[in-house]
């Protein structure tokens, strides 16, 4: 199978996501009953990204050609794929990508996110039986030539215990923060809600923490949330905020709230669901280029003269990358808006 084979089998695919096909509606039911953060909207958001972003045939061409792939792979190697399961398809890029790059691929998927990946390389065997060579769902991953793997900070430890002596992309725990000035727009706290609440602030891109000037006034902030307040219908978000609200009033810990987040000053980029950190920085400081260079960041989202227009990156110590994204974008990444910001086509190409 060539390459552009393999864009026009992805292009019909991203047709095919977009279906009301019964199979297809029925694959996303069986994925929301095991897995209860896989809402109806979250699961139509992700997809609807994917298709769009992911699976358009032009962006696919230019994408490959913007590393000279051959029409065919000259040598192709079996990559080893753990996928996270923390929002729906979060691992589809990494398949993508090896599958753009002419690879065979190995995936091990979470098993909070089994049914909808499995389901969509179905449907790609049926409109091409070569795909089955090319992509299978082993027990085990053992023996592969190299290895993407996304989990947590514990899990990584484990890949890197088995995998690290082979060509490898490891990901670990990260999360996205966002800087206001004070002088944002309703329409700009809008979408700073998206980045704040979209999959119920699961993903590695969602805000969990804000930077904010000394004496910020967080009405405005905490009424443009308030449109997303339907998701404390949701028992396990309700669950969670319940129970963090306990939490600060056991401990008489200062607190705001539109009834459905909670803003508590932390110094952690970290917060549980349903609670967003915030921290003050004083007039003149500039919190940005300490953020580009904390390993736990993956996107810094804002509006000022470094974050305004298309997304852009900035090389951290350890050599990941810290994406600068408007409000509004952080969950909507292109083709190039690597996880950790780690050229995976780069890598894949370089085996």
């Amino acid at each position: 199978m060539n390459l552009e084979q393999r864009i026009n089998l992805l292009g019909e695919l991203g047709h095919y996501c977009l279906s009301e096909t019964p199979a297809w509606i029925s694959a996303q039911q069986q994925a929301q009953a095991g897995n209860g953060w896989f809402t109806p909207e979250f699961m139509q958001l992700a997809i609807r990204q994917i298709a769009a972003e992911y699976l358009q045939k032009d962006q696919l061409r230019q994408w490959a050609d913007s590393y000279s792939l051959p029409a065919a792979n000259p040598s192709p190697k079996t990559i080893g794929l753990t996928m996270a399961g923390n929002i729906p398809l979060v691992g589809f890029h990494d398949f993508l990508s090896i599958f753009i790059a002419g690879h065979r691929q190995w995936i091990k998927p979470s098993s909070r996110d089994n049914v909808l990946i499995r389901h969509l390389v179905s449907q790609l065997e049926k409109y091409d039986p070569r795909v089955t060579s090319l992509v299978t769902f082993p027990e085990r991953l053992t023996g592969a030539d190299a290895y993407i793997a996304t989990g947590s900070n514990n899990s990584a430890r484990y890949f890197d215990y088995y995998f690290g002596k082979y060509p490898h992309i490891i990901r670990r725990n990260r999360t996205s923060v966002a800087i206001l000035t004070g002088e944002e727009s309703r329409d700009d706290l809008d979408r700073l809600a998206d980045d704040v609440y979209l999959y119920f602030g699961l993903g590695c891109r969602n805000v969990t923490k804000l930077y904010v000037p000394e004496k910020y006034d967080f009405l405005a902030l905490l009424e443009a949330f308030r449109r997303y307040n339907y998701l404390s219908e949701f028992s396990k978000y309700k669950h969670n905020y319940d129970y963090q609200l306990t939490i600060l009033l056991l401990n008489k810990k200062y607190y705001m709230t539109n009834e459905s987040i909670l803003l508590v000053e932390a110094g952690s980029p970290f917060s549980p669901i349903s609670v967003l950190h915030y921290e003050y920085y004083r007039p003149g400081e500039d919190p940005l280029p300490f953020l580009v260079g904390h390993q736990d960041i993956q996107c810094v989202v804002g509006q000022g003269q470094h974050l305004v227009g298309t997304a852009s990156t900035a090389v951290t110590p350890s050599g990941a990358l810290t994406t600068l994204v408007p409000f509004g974008r952080a969950q909507h990444p292109g083709l190039a808006d690597y996880a950790d910001g780690v050229d995976t086509m780069q890598f894949l190409s370089s085996l």
